[in-house]
């Protein structure tokens, strides 16, 4: 069995899993995941009949909330609409991605030796270099929700409540598996003991620590920072893995042109381009493309001009002087 067959498989049972659950909107989005899945594979025919069934029946259900009222705000669901082509990284990083995935296809596995999968994971890089992504593209992969939970809300919003809300998050982690991201990690795992510290936050990263060593539920743990220098020591063993991003590499920027202009690339090559894009992030030569794509569309063009992808690309630079 191939990985997208035991994708697949998974996405089935965890469909199965929400009817009998009861969980009208998680079976929703399972079901469009199933639908994109297929027409990726060239099943248009299946994946539009059953977007159809599922708009048909959506429009009369009522919205459910997910989560306690008290944690409304601070989880959100997203859809994840990230697929694992769509990450331009490097050999290694993207290998141990795979190495994530087959470790949870195959659980079951590994659970027979008394081994368990890696599920609680740290993304450490600067903003933009595809953290986020990942978590998206987990959730995709395994068929699991993806929720976000907006750390420096909960921080700001709760002080001195945040140890009370993160056991209830860990309590919903528990309860309703899925890929669960703690998003602007910093918030709350910077170092014990800095001057600027308070009383308040060095219990909050205590807490954390003991809920996450605690965690023994199904769910997948990712916490993503910008910055692994100002990390509690401590967080390091509490996680299965630690993956650091970086700036994508000249290799890695003409993939990723290449990837999000599809047929609005002109008739040049990339080499050149890249060199002017060396130090921009993934996200930031993403919009520099759609920034291209988008001007050649309202000039009625059916491609992007080498010079107008130049331009996009400088103005994604001129907006971080202080970066470069």
């Amino acid at each position: 069995m191939n990985n997208s067959e035991m994708a697949a498989g998974e996405q089935i049972k965890a469909l199965i899993k929400s009817h009998f659950d009861e969980e009208k909107e998680r079976f929703i989005t399972l079901s469009l995941q199933i639908a994109a899945n297929r027409a990726r594979m060239g099943h248009t025919v299946l994946a539009e009949d059953i977007k159809k069934i599922v708009d048909k029946h959506k429009v009369s259900l009522p919205r459910l909330k997910a989560f306690a009222s008290d944690l409304q705000g601070l989880i959100i669901e997203k859809e994840p609409d990230n697929r694992l082509s769509d990450l331009i990284l490097s050999v290694e990083l993207k290998g141990r991605i795979d190495r994530i995935l087959l470790e949870y296809r195959q659980k079951n596995k590994l659970h027979k030796y008394g081994l368990f999968n890696r599920r609680k994971l740290l993304l450490s890089g600067p903003p933009g270099t595809g953290k986020t992504m990942t978590a998206s593209v987990i959730a995709q992969e395994t068929g699991l929700p993806f929720y976000v939970i907006l750390t420096d809300k909960m921080v700001t919003r709760f002080m001195g409540e945040t140890s009370a809300k993160l056991r209830q998050v860990f309590e919903s982690i528990a309860e309703k598996p899925g890929v669960y991201l703690f998003d602007e990690f910093d918030a709350i795992g910077s170092e014990r003991g800095k001057d600027n510290d308070v009383g308040e936050m060095r219990r909050v990263l205590s807490s954390f620590l003991q809920f996450i060593e605690m965690d023994e539920s199904d769910s997948i743990i990712i916490s993503a920072t910008n910055n692994l220098n100002i990390l509690d020591q401590a967080l390091f063993r509490r996680f299965d893995d630690v993956l650091h991003y970086h700036y994508p590499s000249e290799r890695e920027v003409i993939e990723l042109l290449r990837n999000k202009l599809t047929s609005f690339k002109g008739n040049y090559k990339l080499d050149s381009i890249a060199k002017v894009a060396s130090n921009l992030s993934h996200a930031e030569i993403t919009q520099a493309c759609l920034d291209a794509i988008k001007e050649a569309v309202l000039n009625d063009q059916d491609e992007v001009s080498k010079i107008d992808l130049v331009k996009t690309i400088k103005q994604r630079i001129s907006a971080y002087p202080l970066k470069l």
